[in-house]
């Protein structure tokens, strides 16, 4: 790792720090940061310095955009999802630059953070796949628990629509899914 990887990684983690939800006793954006840098080193080993601070960034200070400050209803939850990742952005792009990363390097990781070429760029792809592990390993059990079987079939298959042929192979073999929700993840 580089210093100023090691730099902006740190500046990430200090924000998100100060998070006020607590997920057993641990600031949720620092976990999630946590949780995001250790999938993505499992997944993808050979991850550029971009792809990895996009990671650990996917929801810095996550906390400061509230989703009850948007209208309800997926139009509302779309424009809270929009303004984060350009939130997102911004924040990991201030700390990019004050650790010397060039423009082509800030405008790649705001990408990968706003979600530009998902489908068609391999690294926002990656930056997805990861998202989407980190989701399935983590908030998939506690957010089931909450909803009903028609919303957890419709979250499920918009997760794995969301994800790589390789990434929704790679799901199947890793995580034990009930047949209905695995099918989701078929070629």
């Amino acid at each position: 790792m580089t210093a100023r990887m090691q730099l902006v990684l740190d500046a990430i983690d200090a924000a998100n720090s100060q998070d006020p939800n607590l997920e057993n006793g641990t600031p949720e954006a620092l976990l999630y940061g946590q949780r995001m840098t250790a999938e993505l080193e499992r997944l993808f080993p050979n991850a550029s310095e971009e792809l990895q601070i996009a990671a650990r960034g996917q929801h810095v200070e996550r906390w400061k955009l509230k989703r009850s400050e948007y209208p309800e209803g997926r139009a509302g939850y779309l424009a809270w999802r929009k303004a984060q990742g350009e939130f997102h952005a911004k924040v990991v792009m201030t700390y990019m630059k004050d650790a010397g990363y060039d423009h082509e390097q800030l405008e790649t990781a705001s990408q990968m953070l706003r979600k530009q070429g998902i489908k068609r760029d391999a690294e926002v792809q990656a930056l997805e796949d990861v998202i989407c592990f980190v989701f399935l390993k983590w908030y998939f059990q506690p957010f089931a628990a909450k909803h009903s079987s028609e919303k957890i079939q419709r979250i499920v298959e918009k997760t794995a629509r969301k994800m790589s042929s390789d990434g929704r192979a790679r799901a199947l073999r890793e995580f034990d899914l009930p047949e209905v929700l695995a099918a989701a993840f078929q070629p």
